[in-house]
Parts: C-alpha cells; sequence; structure tokens
C-alpha cells in the first residue's frame, strides 16, 4: 500500500502528504477539503457511517491499519492528506496579529498540543523551526483536527523574525530566567502588540541566538513551590494572554 510510506517524515515530505488518522481528525480533514483519499476497517465504516456517508472509502485489513497507524491504538480510519505548506512570507503577509514560534520541539504529544491551543486562542499561524515533523501522526492526532484550520509553517525562526520586524510583530521569547514577566507585560500594554510569541526545546530552551534576537524575553510567573511547566501549558497561559489583550485592546 503506497500510503504505508505517509508513516515517514521523508515519504511525507516527498510526496506533500500525509495521514490523518481517527474520526475527528478526517472529519476536519474533509471540511477543509484536504483528503486525497480515505480507507477504513469493516468495523469503523459501521461506528462512522454518517461521516463517510458522502466519502469512497477503501476498505482496509486490521493489519493494514496497523501499518498505516503511528499511534499505539489504531483507530482504523486514516486519510491521505494534501500538506498546505505557505511560506513564511505569505504568513506575514496577511497582517497577522499573534504568531506562535516553536524551535526544536521534540515531543510530538506537546507539539500537537500547541497547534490545537493556538488555533482555540485565535492565533493566526504556527511556525516549526526544527524538532519533530508537525505532520507526524502522533502530532497530529494530539491537534484533534485543529492542523487543519490554521496554517502551520516550516522555516528557519531566523527569516520569520527578520520578516516580522519590519512589519512591527513584536518576538517575545520565554526563557526562565528572564526579569520581566508575563503579569510586567500584561501592565505595560505588549501584550495588546502583534506578537510572535517564541518557545523553545522543552529540555534546552531557546537558543542565545534565538534569545539574542527577540524584542524582549519573558517567563511565566510561577506562584507556588513548582520549579517549572510544561512546555504545553506555559504556551496556553502566554497565548491566552496575549488573545485577551488584543481583544481588550480592540474593544
Amino acid at each position: 500500500m503506497a500510503a504505508r510510506r505517509l508513516t515517514s517524515r521523508k515519504g511525507r515530505h516527498e510526496a506533500g502528504l500525509f495521514l490523518a488518522e481517527g474520526a475527528q481528525a478526517v472529519r476536519e480533514a474533509l471540511r477543509a477539503k484536504a483528503v486525497i483519499e480515505v480507507f477504513a476497517t469493516a468495523d469503523a465504516l459501521a461506528r462512522h457511517e454518517q461521516l463517510l456517508a458522502e466519502v469512497d472509502v477503501g476498505q482496509i485489513s486490521a493489519k493494514d491499519a496497523q501499518a498505516l497507524s503511528e499511534t499505539v491504538t489504531p483507530q482504523g480510519l486514516v486519510a491521505v492528506c494534501r500538506m498546505a505548506q505557505p511560506s513564511a512570507a505569505e504568513v506575514l503577509d496577511g497582517a497577522p496579529r499573534l504568531l506562535v514560534v516553536l524551535v526544536e520541539p521534540n515531543d510530538p504529544g506537546n507539539l500537537g498540543t500547541i497547534i490545537r491551543t493556538a488555533d482555540a486562542a485565535g492565533a493566526d499561524a504556527v511556525v516549526v523551526d526544527g524538532g519533530v515533523d508537525p505532520y507526524n501522526g502522533k502530532v497530529v492526532r494530539a491537534s484533534v483536527g485543529t492542523l487543519f484550520h490554521l496554517p502551520v509553517v516550516s522555516c528557519a525562526v531566523e527569516d520569520l523574525l527578520a520578516g516580522a520586524a519590519q512589519r512591527g510583530i513584536a518576538a517575545l521569547a520565554t526563557t526562565g530566567r528572564a526579569s520581566a514577566t508575563l503579569d510586567d507585560l500584561a501592565t505595560d500594554g505588549t501584550l495588546a502588540r502583534p506578537t510572535a510569541w517564541l518557545f523553545g526545546n522543552e529540555a534546552h530552551g531557546l537558543p542565545a541566538s534565538v534569545l539574542a534576537a527577540a524584542d524582549r524575553e519573558v517567563r511565566v510567573p510561577i506562584y507556588g513551590r513548582a520549579e517549572s511547566l510544561n512546555l504545553a501549558v506555559a504556551a496556553g497561559i502566554c497565548l491566552y494572554a496575549s488573545a485577551r489583550a488584543q481583544r481588550a485592546a480592540r474593544g
């Protein structure tokens, strides 16, 4: 089955296609008109009869479903989807107000959750520089279909920051060593500006070069005794702080 090669990063990017597994992901892929073909087991066809009523489906065995899955528990329902790969310039030309930039993320669950959170917070795009492939099956599944709602761009963070600066977008780099906190930025009006939030690798944070290129370094204040926050949780706090400030500024 040709679709099996899409379980590898190389296969996905050579074909410009990826797999979306599970009913929610397939539903959103169909709504986005990103689907090339759909495969399902007999059991999945019976369970999702309404969803697949007007879709041509290739029936596969449970063994084939396992071969197409990058997760522990295959759903038996998989869509082959086109990659939407806009450039950073195209995203910036759309006058974005809220961007999410991830440098070398290494946890697919976190990346998928951050894409989902970015969509919920009204972000205009997610930019990924290195690390986990955003079209990895675990990322797609963790995004719960929201991967189809907003642009996900793969590019060098330096290219994004250069274009953002020209358009007056503030680059805010998250680091636990920052002197300024999220509370400070909410008070001084920074969060109401068009913003690109920069998040680093779960273990090592942002590279020094990216921190130096940012407009400001920021940390999420910790009021209790926890040493740190999960990356996806920290990203959600920052994105909603910006979304709330920007909505308030628009009245």
